[in-house]
């Protein structure tokens, strides 16, 4: 009898009955596992509902060659839109880019003190002598608008330049070398667009970079792995900084909410947390008025950090039934609550409808690094929670499903939240 250990549970069965075995590939973590000899132990974790996520999975292959296994989560291959722009000399918008449905609400250009997204100091935040009033800042921010600019942050302006500097390269590359990281069958991670289920539907005129970063042994051996040296390791070192900071805003939410350790701040401190990075690109189109960069929606993740890579705007945020563009402070994150966020928080913290709009003259480009609970953690409303408000408003339960359901339909404003209300 041969076995083998996947990163979530253990594997036992006979080696010969199998043609050939493919693996996602692993790499062990500290306080993960560890090694004797030429084996890997991992700790003990709590056995999973069903019997691998599509993170991880045993491919068998039979003796006709069939497949069985897949990852259940996709988007339909599309053509690269900056490759398109490129190319050609478009002057309309191909027909499965233009947005008839786009929503026709105002756009408020009329900036004051009272349509601009609050701002938090993170310096005051974690001060013992400015942090009581900083947090109420920021609890009114999460509360009101979902969103909020972070300033002094901690992470070196320079450092910030080169993250910046080579998300621009990346885009940059050949389209063959580009390839190398396209979204393959049954994925959702590489580059192309995301939540594409049909081949009729209506596309976002953008390209994107999607790929998990942490836990590492969720890594896709064909993508982070595989960039270029020296990005990979700018994006390591940006991904544990981004990460850290996550960590300290919800720990500051949770003194806000007056929750338990457990409810809050452990699930997103955890060695199965995970966090995702998305970097996006929107080409200049001719009728900008036709399409849209980002559909509108509300993030599925707990807490999402964007950085906007160049100095071109288009982030918008729905606020009091009016489209409310976004002015990115130099070197600030701009910080969202998502979806997960208001299901643990039973509602009191809101995640915000935003969409990306372009223009006729430049591209924009950012960066958005997603935070969120462990696949076969369970998620409801904090009990200390449903305890005061006398009321549980979202539904009970794992990450698994969550995830499930929200990869099996498009975007579409915040109503995949809606259906998990009570």
């Amino acid at each position: 009898m041969s076995f083998i250990i996947c990163p979530f549970f253990y594997i036992f069965f006979p080696i010969s009955q199998f043609k050939s075995i493919i693996f996602v590939n692993y790499l062990s973590q500290p306080n993960q596992s560890f090694r004797i000899n030429t084996y890997t132990f991992f700790r003990p974790l709590p056995p999973p509902k069903e019997p691998c996520p599509n993170f991880c999975f045993v491919q068998e292959r039979s003796r006709h060659g069939s497949k069985r296994g897949a990852a259940q989560w996709s988007s339909i291959l599309v053509p690269s839109v900056q490759e398109m722009v490129k190319e050609k000399t478009i002057t309309t918008v191909p027909p499965r880019y233009v947005r008839s449905d786009q929503d026709k609400t105002e756009v408020d250009d009329d900036f004051d003190v009272k349509t601009e997204i609050p701002i938090i100091d993170m310096k005051r935040l974690c001060s013992s002598t400015t942090m009581d009033s900083e947090v109420e800042k920021l609890d009114f921010a999460c509360k009101e608008w979902g969103f909020f600019q972070l300033l002094n942050h901690g992470i070196e302006p320079s450092f910030l330049d080169k993250v910046k500097s080579e998300i621009q390269d990346f885009f940059n590359l050949p389209m063959e070398e580009k390839k190398k990281f396209w979204q393959r069958p049954d994925e959702i991670e590489g580059f192309g667009q995301a939540f594409v289920v049909s081949e009729d539907q209506k596309l976002d005129w953008a390209d994107l970079f999607f790929h998990t970063v942490q836990p590492v042994e969720l890594r896709k051996p064909h993508l982070f792995p595989k960039l270029p040296l020296s990005f990979r390791d700018t994006l390591e070192t940006y991904s544990a900084k981004v990460q850290s900071v996550a960590k300290i805003l919800i720990a500051k939410m949770a003194i806000a909410l007056e929750t338990k350790p457990e409810e809050l701040e452990k699930l997103f401190d955890d060695v199965d947390s995970i966090q995702s990075m998305r970097m996006n690109y929107y080409p200049p189109c001719p009728q900008p008025d036709q399409v849209i960069g980002l559909t509108p929606h509300s993030d599925s993740v707990g807490l999402t950090v964007l950085m906007q890579v160049n100095e071109v705007e288009g982030l918008q945020i729905k606020k009091d039934g009016k489209w409310v563009p976004v002015k990115p402070i130099p070197n600030a994150f701009i910080v969202n609550i998502g979806d997960v966020l208001e299901i643990i928080t039973n509602g009191t913290y809101r995640s915000i409808e935003h969409r990306g709009v372009v223009n006729s003259e430049k591209e924009r480009l950012s960066i958005a690094t997603f935070h969120n609970v462990g696949m076969y953690k369970e998620v409801g409303p904090a009990k200390s929670l449903v305890e005061r408000q006398k009321v549980a408003r979202f539904k009970r339960l794992t990450m698994k499903e969550y995830s499930d359901g929200l990869f099996s339909r498009t975007l579409d404003g915040k109503a995949y939240l809606d259906a998990l209300r009570i």
